[in-house]
């Protein structure tokens, strides 16, 4: 994998930063990641590994495995990261902030306990993560229960005013990763602010938004918002193992789980033998149709269209095209758009390389946000 040549004049501090999916899309548009924290070990050394394959230089301030409320209520955590801060600040134009708390409890699918929820409360230890260190602009990643759900539109709200006393301008857009070339159906809700003082008069549309003139999210989008789902794709077939289907006119493709599979070379790829064996014997495998995604749990993807969301967690089963199994981790790993040198360890649990898979943000999607972000950025100063 080659990343861009540009030079890394903006460092990024990450926060649950998982296997490093959304690191990866802003190291690729020439951002440095500077420092990486997360609480879950096996993830960090997932992180670790899949860029020592990459030939990715480690970060400079090092790997933090602790809670991002030890971050904000360590002293010695504290004083070190604002130490980073501002060594980070004598040598480079902007630090930025990026990072998606853990979000099942503002999904539509959870249990919808919102912000008194163990992993909803993440969400405004973030905010108050940010109001602490005050980067020169931040991204935050959510599903979009936390924007469409009324209760939950409330908090997520005053998360807003309450960056916008501590001088933030912000700009928030609901995407698909389908959007920017990933083969899933993905909403989610992004978050990008800026310190006020960056931003002139004219480019501020309200007390605390940004115009969308002046921060174009679709600017780097492949498809705009939901033409891709416009198309004639199809629907079901009858499962058969290790069938033939003739490939559909008139679709997009590079849109499709077997476009993945075979640019990614998943039969040959590392973690190609990384799947879960059915408990229950094969009948439940084999009865499934081709393409059949309509139930809660053991969702048969279709060939030629795109996956559902990739969510590996809460029973949820993504069964293969045509062969009577789940899918495997290289084939978890293409749909979310990762490139085929994107390796996860073999010593890794299952079990933390689909939830690590699952809570990722896809790849295209994280480089296209982040190089709509630094177009920006590079026109304020």
């Amino acid at each position: 994998m080659k990343f861009n040549a540009k030079s890394s004049n903006i460092d990024i501090f990450s926060f649950f930063s998982g296997a490093g999916f959304l690191d990866l899309g802003f190291e690729n548009q020439g951002y440095r990641v500077v420092y990486v924290n997360d609480i879950h070990e096996p993830f960090v050394n997932a992180y670790k590994y899949s860029r020592s394959k990459l030939s990715v230089a480690p970060p400079i301030y090092g790997y933090d495995i602790c809670s991002i409320e030890s971050v904000l209520n360590d002293s010695l955590h504290t004083k070190r990261i604002s130490k980073y801060i501002s060594n980070s600040r004598r040598n480079c134009k902007f630090v930025g902030f990026i990072g998606g708390p853990p979000c099942p409890d503002f999904s539509i699918m959870g249990k919808s306990r919102g912000h008194l929820g163990d992993n909803g409360l993440l969400s405004r230890s973030y905010i108050n993560t940010i109001q602490l260190f005050r980067p020169d602009f931040f991204l935050f990643e959510n599903v979009k229960g936390l924007w469409q759900t009324k209760k939950h539109r409330t908090f997520y709200e005053g998360l807003k005013l309450s960056l916008a006393s501590y001088g933030y301008i912000m700009s928030e857009q609901l995407i698909n990763a389908i959007q920017y070339g990933v083969p899933q159906d993905r909403d989610r809700i992004i978050l990008f602010g800026v310190k006020k003082d960056f931003v002139s008069k004219d480019m501020i549309k309200s007390p605390y938004y940004i115009s969308n003139d002046v921060f174009n999210w679709s600017t780097n989008t492949i498809f705009p918002f939901r033409t891709a789902f416009e198309y004639k794709w199809p629907k079901t077939d009858q499962y058969n193992q290790d069938s033939v289907l003739e490939e559909p006119k008139n679709v997009p493709l590079e849109l499709t789980v077997e476009y993945w599979f075979r640019k990614n070379k998943v039969n040959e790829h590392p973690n190609s033998n990384n799947y879960f064996q059915p408990r229950a014997g094969l009948n439940r495998f084999m009865s499934i149709s081709e393409g059949d995604d309509s139930k809660k749990s053991f969702k048969r993807l279709h060939r030629w269209r795109y996956s559902p969301t990739a969510s590996y967690g809460n029973n949820e089963v993504h069964i293969h095209p045509y062969k009577p199994r789940r899918i495997s981790a290289a084939e978890a790993l293409a749909l979310q758009s990762l490139p085929d040198s994107f390796i996860l360890p073999e010593s890794m649990s299952l079990t933390n390389m689909f939830k690590a898979i699952g809570n990722g943000v896809p790849y295209l999607a994280s480089r296209g946000i982040a190089s709509t972000i630094r177009s920006f950025l590079e026109d304020l100063k």
